[in-house]
């Protein structure tokens, strides 16, 4: 079986490969700027992403299957940052509150003979209507920093989650059935 290259830092991304039997042989992330280009709807925005990431890393480590993978918070039509520092999370976390959202995650994987193959899940997100106090709590926890949209659902946010429909493990930040899929298909399987 040919090696696997994760194209990301993520811890979360590994936890969840894991969680269907698969440990990456190595992890080599992009480093790519990740702004949207103008008018760049996000569904495109999350595929461009995930495809430059595994391009990125695909000529050092040739005969590998390559996995990336990239997560975008939407509003509208609005993505919403990575937040790093505390205003961008309590802007995003404002933007969110009582309010559907979509998170979409676009795999792309490389096989070790080129062929190129991607998949997204999209999904629906609705907080509840926040509280400042209800905000202040979770800017204190600092589970926001580096999350899209400034929340991680699977942490302490998951309270305050009124509806969800979609991949859980998409929102996370790797949809598994779309990226067990993708694997199977470059020859990589699963203990599922």
């Amino acid at each position: 079986m040919a090696r696997l290259i994760l194209a990301s830092a993520s811890p979360r991304r590994l936890a969840l490969l894991a969680q269907i039997g698969i440990v990456p042989d190595e992890v080599d992330a992009a480093d790519l700027d990740e702004t949207p280009g103008k008018r760049e709807l996000p569904a495109l925005h999350a595929a461009r992403l995930a495809a430059a990431k595994a391009a990125a890393v695909v000529a050092r480590h040739p005969g590998a299957v390559i996995l990336a993978a990239d997560t975008v918070v939407v509003v509208g039509r609005r993505i919403l940052i990575k937040a790093e520092i505390e205003a961008e999370a309590r802007n995003c976390l404002g933007l969110i509150s009582g309010r559907r959202h979509r998170v979409i995650t676009a795999v792309t994987v490389i096989d070790p003979a080129g062929a190129v193959r991607s998949r997204a899940a999209a999904s629906e997100v609705t907080f509840k209507r926040l509280t400042p106090r209800e905000i202040d709590a979770y800017i204190d926890g600092g589970e926001w920093r580096g999350k899209a949209g400034g929340y991680a659902i699977q942490g302490s946010a998951a309270a305050l989650i009124r509806a969800f429909a979609g991949s859980w493990s998409g929102v996370v930040g790797l949809p598994l059935y779309e990226t067990r899929a993708l694997l199977a298909a470059a020859g990589i399987t699963t203990n599922v």
